[in-house]
């Protein structure tokens, strides 16, 4: 039997898909009805969404032009686009800033290609943070910035690459922890884990920037680094649990063909069992990434301006020079948010995918 054309199968699928589409939308006179009423409502919202967002929109000119159209206000977005994006940060090292997001983007865009998984990526993951990190100090030329003054969305992405990245060194030997046979270690993992996990981000973060320092009077405890720390202790007991589970889901003959060849303890667990339980959860990785990064904007209750604050600030600062500019504001926000969210759920829907067909094509082949 001849194998099955690539445009057959897909017209298959297509089929398909139409079938399951059409069953859920349309299979009674009650689902055809209330179909037919949601998209009503989705088209009128639609049309309404369009003529405010772009038909009668202001891409540039003064506010005088923006209330005389009546729609979107766009001319304010890219009057104020730098301090949304940057905050404070002096215009004349701008250079800074952006050379930070350049390679905190590209680190994240080479993360996704599998061929480039290795040690060298870890060393990445490592060296871009401190890199950006010295860019927006100043420590390469003779100006020097104060963390005070680092807002925006290159804080909010350096807060997320340095918190999400310095979890791992943690989450590991938690997640080790939890599994060990040993009472105490696994008493003493599975109390940090719970503990940290009953409680909300912001009361974390509250206790970084409010009680740490009350505690330690006698050091000036920077707000930067304090934060890093508490959101590294956050999401590490979370990537804790997904790390275990993933080990948990191996079967037990990977262990016990290790010990018959020999392989001691940490040979096992660094050679056999992690490697396959961090490939099989990437998934789930990339979806907590995600979660912490829109969790970002709660560093803003304790005075950092991330990027939401900074769009936030910027439209309170500009209200009466541009009325009624906050759903601008938030529209562009939300925009930035989305392009950088949902390119990174369907890598992790097309991930998943590709990771079963592998693990499929590997059981076939044996």
């Amino acid at each position: 039997m001849s194998s099955m054309s690539l445009p057959d199968a897909a017209r298959i699928r297509s089929s398909r898909r139409w079938q399951t589409l059409k069953a859920g939308l349309f299979s009674s006179p009650l689902n055809t009805t209330i179909t037919l009423v949601v998209l009503a409502l989705i088209a009128w919202v639609g049309s309404h969404l369009v003529d405010w967002a772009f038909i009668r929109a202001t891409w540039s000119g003064t506010a005088q032009d923006c209330q005389a159209n009546g729609g979107a206000c766009w001319a304010f977005v890219g009057v104020n686009l730098k301090l949304m994006l940057f905050w404070t940060y002096p215009s004349d090292l701008l250079w800074r800033p952006i050379l930070g997001l350049v390679l905190m983007f590209g680190l994240a865009g080479l993360s996704t290609i599998p061929r480039f998984w290795g040690r060298g990526l870890i060393l990445a993951w490592i060296a871009v943070p401190l890199v950006t990190c010295l860019l927006l100090r100043g420590y390469f030329s003779g100006i020097t910035v104060s963390t005070n003054d680092w807002g925006g969305l290159p804080l909010t992405m350096l807060i997320w690459t340095i918190a999400y990245a310095s979890s791992f060194l943690i989450a590991i030997p938690l997640a080790l922890g939890r599994r060990s046979s040993m009472g105490g270690v696994r008493l003493v993992s599975t109390g940090f884990i719970e503990i940290v996990r009953g409680m909300p981000m912001l009361v974390v973060l509250y206790v970084s920037s409010l009680i740490v320092p009350m505690a330690l009077p006698y050091f000036d405890v920077n707000l930067f680094f304090s934060v890093e720390v508490a959101l590294t202790l956050f999401i590490a007991c979370y990537l804790a649990e997904v790390i275990r589970a993933g080990m948990q889901a191996l079967s037990a003959g990977q262990s016990e063909a290790a010990r018959a060849l020999g392989l001691s303890y940490w040979q096992t667990t660094g050679l056999v069992i992690l490697p396959q339980a961090l490939r099989a959860i990437i998934p789930p990785l990339v979806n907590l990434g995600i979660g912490v990064l829109l969790s970002t904007p709660l560093i803003g209750f304790i005075g950092m301006i991330d990027f939401l604050t900074a769009v936030r600030n910027t439209a309170a600062t500009n209200e009466q020079i541009w009325p009624h500019c906050y759903p601008e504001a938030y529209a562009f926000a939300a925009l930035v948010y989305f392009l950088i969210c949902f390119p990174a759920s369907r890598y992790s829907l097309w991930l998943e995918r590709r990771l079963k067909a592998s693990t499929s094509h590997q059981a076939k082949g044996k």
